[in-house]
């Protein structure tokens, strides 16, 4: 069976590591490498309309979800230089079709009304306004012009969580068929978000092989102050150690965890320290033989990587590194664990 194969992580923690590694197997196909999908995640995406639709919907609601969605979508399609965008090259000219397809086997209604959502001025509305105004003036009032609207018909869905998990859960699978129709595995880093695994089994079969990616957050805080940002890669962490440690726990906490089989947690640490006996974990979970295995470090390294590993430990870093170890301690990886072995 083909599978969908999704290395998550926690910003900066080591999704890549994963990724590399798989991507030395064959039958793998990775052919965007690190580009992250983010059409499942992203504001405006499928998981906000789930959100929308299905908790607290009303007529105003199901209209502003649907047509945010689609925009949404939209410029995910067209945009070409905003990096996560262009899908119409880097996933097929068919993506948005398919999404308006999808959009109208969810709605139930369409309706040439309006509330006040579509009521909200912009420039060209203003203008509007005013001659709309004028009109009425110098008509004494006989002639009214239409009132002006960001757009006229409302589009309303509501939707029972069979129907809508039925029709997403094919829409998704039709666009993750259009990047490649052979037996090949499918490898796609960042598809999903640690903080969204919960709702995996609403949305995909047992072909989904999700590998959650976790790491010392002092070596996360300090390659991205200290490293990412001199590439201007820094993701968005306070660089305010403090700070930091209260932003961590927070979105930590905040995550549901899942317990679907379709999930494996590792270590970054454990892929570097241990990488025979993770490597043996991970084929196990996606079950690989080592046969399988035609290009062995040849993109995933674990003697380069360590030199990521242990920042905490340079005397100029030690002082920010012992504030994340007091506040963040039940986070640490156990380095003096791998020293003893």
């Amino acid at each position: 069976m083909k599978k969908i194969i999704v290395p998550v992580s926690y910003m900066g923690s080591g999704s890549s590591a994963v990724t590399d590694l798989i991507s030395e197997f064959k039958d793998v196909n990775n052919e965007y490498g690190y580009f992250e999908y983010v059409f499942l995640h992203c504001p405006g995406g499928v998981f906000d309309l789930e959100d929308k639709l299905l908790n607290g919907n009303n007529i105003l609601r199901s209209d502003e979800a649907i047509k945010n969605f689609l925009n949404t979508m939209k410029q995910l399609y067209d945009k070409k230089y905003w990096w996560v965008g262009n899908y119409k090259y880097k996933i097929n000219e068919k993506f948005y079709s398919r999404t308006e397809q999808y959009i109208k086997e969810l709605t139930d209604f369409s309706l040439n009304s309006y509330w006040y959502y579509q009521e909200n001025t912009n420039l060209k509305m203003y203008f509007k306004l005013i001659v709309n105004k004028i009109v009425k003036f110098i008509t004494f009032g006989k002639v009214k012009l239409k009132r002006p609207l960001l757009y006229n018909t409302m589009n309303l869905a509501y939707p029972s969580k069979e129907k809508f998990y039925a029709i997403t859960k094919k829409y998704i699978y039709d666009i993750l068929e259009m990047f490649d129709d052979s037996d090949n595995d499918i490898l796609f880093d960042q598809l999903l978000l640690p903080y969204n695994l919960f709702r995996i089994d609403n949305y995909f079969n047992d072909d989904l092989k999700v590998i959650v990616v976790e790491r010392d957050p002092r070596d996360v805080f300090l390659q991205n102050k200290y490293i990412y940002s001199k590439t201007n890669n820094i993701v968005p962490f306070s660089c305010d150690v403090d700070e930091f440690c209260k932003q961590y726990r927070m979105i930590r906490e905040m995550e549901v965890i899942s317990n679907s089989s379709k999930i494996l947690r590792i270590r970054f640490e454990d892929l570097v320290y241990k990488y025979d006996k993770t490597k043996q974990i991970i084929m196990k979970f996606l079950g690989y033989n080592e046969k399988d295995h035609i290009n062995p470090k040849g993109k995933f390294d674990p003697s380069k990587s360590i030199k990521n590993t242990q920042l905490f430990k340079k005397e100029e870093y030690v002082k920010e590194g012992k504030i994340i170890e007091k506040n963040l301690k039940e986070y640490l990886y156990d380095f003096e664990d791998e020293e003893r072995n």
